[in-house]
C-alpha cells in the first residue's frame, strides 16, 4: 500500500499545477536516479549512516549537504491518500498553515494501519499530527471532525498529561507514540489528502 515512486498512485507530482511540497521546484518527470536517491537520504536523514555502492554514484558530491537541503520532496501514497513528511521544523500553527497551503491538512491517525506507517517513516523524530485539546483542556479533537473518542489512539504512557499546563498539541515522538507538548514547540510536520484525481 506504501510508495514513493509509483506514479501510478498518483502521489509523485501530487500538487499537479499547483507545484509540490515547499522545497520542491522540479517537476517529478524531469528527476533522474540520482536525486530520487537523494530524496530517500533526506527522508530518512535521521539514520546517520547509510551505505552505498562505491560505484554507484561517482558524481559524490550530489550527497553533500547543500545538495540534500535543496533537493525536492516528494508526496508519498498510503491506502488511497498522499503524505507529506517536513524537512523543517515549526511550530503546531505554523505547521497547520503549511499543509492547508499546500491544499492538504496535518495528518489524521485513525488506524493502527496508518499507525505503522507513520511510525516507520517517523523514526523517532517528532512529527505534528492533528490533534489538540486547543478548544476545551482534555477534550481531545481531529482538526478534520473525526471523532477522537472512538477512534484508535497511540498515545506513550502517560500521555496526555499537559504538563505545565499548557500542552494542547500532539506529535508521534518515541516508537511513533503520540506526547502532548505546547503547540509552538518546534517539530516537523505531516501533511495528508486525497490521492488527485
Amino acid at each position: 500500500k506504501a510508495g514513493v515512486w509509483n506514479r501510478s498512485r498518483g502521489c509523485v507530482g501530487a500538487e499537479g499545477s499547483e507545484g509540490h511540497g515547499p522545497q520542491n521546484e522540479k517537476n517529478s518527470a524531469q528527476r533522474g536516479p540520482e536525486l530520487r536517491v537523494i530524496d530517500e537520504f533526506r527522508e530518512q536523514h535521521f539514520i546517520r549512516r547509510l551505505t552505498f555502492p562505491s560505484s554507484a554514484f561517482p558524481n559524490r558530491s550530489l550527497f553533500s549537504r547543500p545538495a540534500l537541503e535543496s533537493a525536492p520532496r516528494e508526496w508519498e501514497y498510503f491506502d488511497g491518500k498522499c503524505y507529506y513528511f517536513s524537512i523543517d521544523r515549526m511550530s503546531w500553527y505554523k505547521a497547520k498553515t503549511q499543509c492547508e497551503e499546500m491544499h492538504s491538512r496535518l495528518a489524521i491517525i485513525n488506524s493502527f494501519a496508518k499507525q505503522n506507517f507513520v511510525m516507520f517513516r517517523t523514526r523517532n523524530e517528532r512529527f505534528w499530527i492533528g490533534l489538540t485539546d486547543g478548544n476545551s483542556e482534555g477534550e481531545w479533537e481531529w482538526i478534520d471532525g473525526t471523532d477522537y473518542k472512538s477512534t484508535f489512539t497511540f498515545w506513550k504512557e502517560g500521555e496526555p498529561n499537559n504538563s505545565g499546563n499548557n500542552e494542547d498539541c500532539a506529535h508521534v515522538w518515541t516508537s511513533g507514540q503520540w506526547n502532548d507538548v505546547y503547540c509552538t514547540f518546534e517539530c516537523y510536520y505531516l501533511c495528508e489528502k486525497p490521492v488527485p484525481h
